[in-house]
């Protein structure tokens, strides 16, 4: 009788303990089993951790121009032939191609003037073939490339009414596929050694497109994805690839640029634009900043702070940009005078484009070749003003 009273009391104090030992072992279980659904935050957050730390400790080897053999397309005027003064002067040897011979040579005899060591060869970037042809001839001459500054590039304005396919094939084929092609012919070489810089000269139009440029953005936009790829793909390889988008820059470029429908007013507006020194930067300047950039391996650069301004902008507000920059195209010259047929600036001078707000790209597009040394006795002869 006792023992069935204890067996009995004995049960219900266990069954009074059991459901706090189950409850235990629940808050036990659960304990676990939450504790890893944590991990998977965590362990990327700590290895984020670890690689930026690494990353700030790792000291890379510096790289400067001297000694090295730099490749830059587009290198006869404007800012390719400065690219090429500066690397030369900070001690690199240069090679710069351009599709103009007699400009080509005029280049040449400028950097060689200078003490550069320099190669010119013609080459138009839009023939995979030449392009092909001039890297082994640099190759064959040097036995190494250790950077290409893909600079060449073409630009048409006008509304786009009065842009063809032939305008977007054009812009494409030199921006884009230009640079695709020399990049195409480089890389073997920068692999076998692994080790090569390649910058990609893009505009702040491959940023945010701009009214009377569609060609020139489209193009632009692609050579800047193109870039940003390639630059993440080549990391492994060695091969450090730099994104420069410049804004506007003193170059005197617009007297080569074409221009379509009212093309002295679209000139004017675009060269007035380029001239000003709140909205455009020096060339030489610019020039400095690539080169830096490219010796830095920084991933993008936007030159000028209006231009960095715009990109910022663009970015937070993209609606509100495009907003701001149809009421632009409202105040552009609109459809009319030559319609698509195509006028080079200087053939497109008026008394808006020639005056004292344009004197600076005047006098920039004489330094820096993108006039040749008979274009002022032809103009005198046809009783146009020479370039001031």
């Amino acid at each position: 009788m006792h023992r069935a009273e204890d067996y009995a009391n004995a049960k219900d104090f266990f069954d009074a303990q059991w459901p706090l030992e189950e409850n235990e072992e629940h808050s036990r279980i659960t304990a676990a089993t939450e504790e890893p659904s944590r991990l998977p935050w965590l362990l990327p957050l700590a290895g984020l951790g670890a690689w930026l730390v690494w990353r700030g400790l790792r000291r890379e080897p510096t790289f400067t121009l001297c000694g090295k053999h730099v490749l830059i397309t587009g290198g006869s005027r404007g800012l390719g032939l400065l690219l090429a003064r500066e690397a030369s002067r900070q001690g690199a040897r240069v090679a710069v191609c351009a599709r103009d011979p007699e400009e080509l040579n005029r280049a040449y005899d400028d950097l060689a003037s200078r003490g550069a060591h320099v190669l010119a060869i013609p080459c138009d970037v839009t023939q995979p073939q030449e392009v092909a042809a001039l890297v082994n001839e640099v190759l064959r001459r040097w036995n190494r490339l250790d950077v290409l500054i893909n600079n060449a590039g073409v630009i048409g304005v006008g509304p786009v009414e009065t842009m063809t396919l032939a305008d977007f094939h054009e812009a494409m084929n030199v921006n884009f596929w230009g640079a695709l092609h020399a990049i195409h012919a480089v890389l073997p070489a920068m692999k076998r050694r692994r080790t090569g810089r390649i910058v990609n000269i893009s505009s702040i139009g491959g940023k945010v497109s701009a009214p009377h440029l569609l060609p020139y953005s489209a193009s632009k936009f692609a050579l800047t994805g193109l870039s940003e790829g390639l630059r993440s793909e080549l990391a492994d390889s060695g091969i450090v690839v730099t994104t420069v988008c410049p804004g506007l820059m003193r170059t005197g470029s617009p007297r080569n640029a074409t221009f379509k429908s009212r093309h002295e007013a679209e000139y004017a507006w675009f060269k007035l634009s380029d001239s000003l020194p709140l909205l455009s930067m020096s060339a030489e300047r610019a020039a400095r900043q690539v080169l830096a950039a490219c010796c830095a391996g920084k991933a993008e650069v936007v030159l000028s702070l209006p231009a960095k301004l715009a990109v910022k902008f663009h970015d937070a507000f993209p609606g509100l940009t495009t907003d701001i920059l149809a009421l632009v195209d409202r105040c552009l010259p609109q459809p009319g005078g030559v319609g698509a047929a195509p006028v080079l600036g200087k053939h497109s001078e008026s008394a808006w484009s020639s005056n004292v707000l344009t004197t600076l790209t005047d006098r920039a597009a004489e330094r820096n070749n993108q006039i040749a040394p008979d274009e002022a006795a032809v103009a005198v002869a046809c009783g146009l003003e020479p370039p001031q």
